[in-house]
């Protein structure tokens, strides 16, 4: 298949890019903003660029597509959308693309929430990749034990980050929608994206639209000190729910819990300690919930709570979240002060 990708340099899209390139299709692309470093990660893949939006591209780079995957960024108005348009060239969305070309029959696990999406899937990823199962992904950021936001594999897995964000000029639902999972993990629900949703309400009538395409013999892992989220489910759920959380949070239920010294259970049942690496701690309670959620997920695919612990043990991060990039030098003033101090301790000890 030759796709033409409207948007391709954002990170989502260009995940989409590169999977469709590793599938065997010819990819090229256009964007505003054409630069590196997605630019060159795409250029070496063999993708060709444009920069700019200029119609001229239907009969230039463009000119043989059999599709255009339109991106979010695009709006009417837009000259190469309207010529598109104008010509009644065949076009989708990156999610109807994903789902139709690469998600279709496989087992998928996506990781939604207005929080913590990015590092999650990036957990869930990485556990089963240490678990032997190979997924492919496509998540929003980098995680720094794969050194790529997304791949193609022949595995029957695949994780992908589940954003509520609407997914073309042509369709206002949430990307999520599209995505079809096997294990959906709902990490939180706040009020986010202004310039879209008008409350919460509207948000979490799309967060049902996507409770509402799991099937029953899926699952769904829930925050369960969430109040959003359980008006949610309120509305109708026809899945397997788990829910997790704080163990020292009253309400919680009888499902996955954390405590503040990593001990794992569910329901009362002792599961293993989470661990990070010493020099890549995931700092802070957000980080032990978003683990908690990968390893329940993960479960649900097969892997048992101990395997995904020794898998987070090893768990590098995400690449611009919370990486240490450098020290400041001691200022002279600090120095000078540590200085004066150890010369009167030694002057007190005679």
């Amino acid at each position: 298949m030759r796709i033409h990708i409207l948007g391709i340099c954002g990170t989502f899209m260009g995940g989409i890019a590169a999977i469709a390139r590793a599938a065997g299709h010819r990819v090229s692309g256009c964007d505003a903003n054409v630069y590196p470093p997605m630019s060159t990660q795409l250029e070496a893949l063999g993708i060709e660029l444009t920069d700019g939006y200029d119609a001229a591209q239907l009969d230039g780079v463009a000119r043989d597509a059999d599709v255009f995957v339109i991106g979010n960024v695009v709006s009417r108005g837009n000259p190469l959308i309207e010529a598109i348009l104008d010509r009644r060239l065949r076009y989708v969305s990156g999610p109807e693309w994903l789902r139709d070309h690469v998600l279709a029959g496989r087992f998928v696990l996506a990781v939604a929430g207005t929080h913590g999406k990015t590092t999650t899937a990036s957990m869930l990823a990485w556990i089963l990749e240490h678990a032997g199962l190979e997924p492919g992904f496509l998540i929003g950021g980098v995680p720094a034990n794969f050194g790529v936001s997304a791949r193609q594999s022949d595995s029957a897995f695949f994780v992908v980050e589940a954003d509520e964000y609407d997914t073309a000029f042509f369709d206002k639902r949430s990307k999520f929608v599209h995505y079809r999972p096997t294990t959906a993990i709902l990490n939180n629900l706040e009020y986010d994206h202004a310039d879209i949703f008008p409350d919460l309400a509207a948000i979490e009538t799309q967060f049902h639209h996507l409770v509402r395409t799991v099937p029953r013999l899926g699952r769904l892992v829930v925050n369960g000190a969430d109040a959003a989220l359980a008006r949610v489910l309120a509305r109708g759920c026809w899945s397997e729910v788990e829910r997790f959380g704080l163990a020292e949070v009253a309400g919680t239920g009888p499902g996955w819990t954390i405590g503040v010294n990593g001990a794992i259970e569910l329901g009362g049942a002792p599961q293993g300690t989470l661990r990070w690496p010493a020099d890549s701690p995931q700092l802070g309670v957000h980080n032990r919930l978003n683990a908690l959620a990968a390893i329940a997920a993960a479960r649900h695919a097969g892997v048992p709570a101990a395997h995904s612990l020794a898998a987070l043990a090893e768990f590098r991060g995400v690449a611009r979240r919370m990486q240490v990039r450098g020290a400041p030098p001691a200022s002279p003033s600090t120095t000078t002060s540590r200085t004066t101090r150890r010369r009167s301790r030694r002057r007190s000890t005679g």
